[in-house]
């Protein structure tokens, strides 16, 4: 865990998988900014070895309860990419509904950011078009790289 690139949406508690056996999470957390999918990350303080617990739907509703009772309201998740399952850690994908809420905790959605630049680029571009009226070859083109220039020194 990275406190400096993590938001923290839980702390410790246990859960019981469908085999009965006590689990202690240590932590719920996601990282703090994302492009629109978030993946949800849950610490255990004990190695859970080969245990596929990112399966475990008894498991995974005693997580999802966790983040409902901390005021999530949405859709139960899935599993992440199983490349990120580990031996203290699973990962779960949250649903497109989970954004509104981790917003709320201080998720920054880099999707939305680079929506509003590619909308501003738009606004621009038509401009350009505009003040380049019926002659739009050379000088329109060249304000358009200078534009683009400019953007990527900032």
């Amino acid at each position: 865990m990275n406190s400096e690139t993590d938001i923290q949406l839980s702390g410790p508690f246990s859960v019981t998988d469908a085999a009965g056996r006590s689990h202690n999470i240590k932590a719920i957390r996601i990282f703090d900014e994302g492009y629109g999918i978030i993946d949800v990350y849950v610490d255990f303080a004990a190695a859970i070895g080969k245990e596929r617990l990112y399966q475990d739907q008894v498991l995974i509703a005693q997580i999802l309860s966790q983040l409902r009772r901390i005021g999530y309201v949405g859709p139960d998740f899935g599993h992440g990419d199983l490349g990120l399952q580990d031996d203290k850690l699973i990962v779960l994908e949250a649903p497109e509904e989970f954004n509104v809420f981790a917003a709320s905790k201080g998720w920054n959605n880099l999707a939305e950011e680079f929506a509003d630049e590619h909308d501003m680029d738009t606004d621009i571009d038509a401009e350009i078009d505009t003040d380049a009226g019926d002659s739009r070859g050379q000088a329109a083109s060249s304000t358009k790289l200078d534009a683009l220039k400019n953007k990527f020194k900032a």
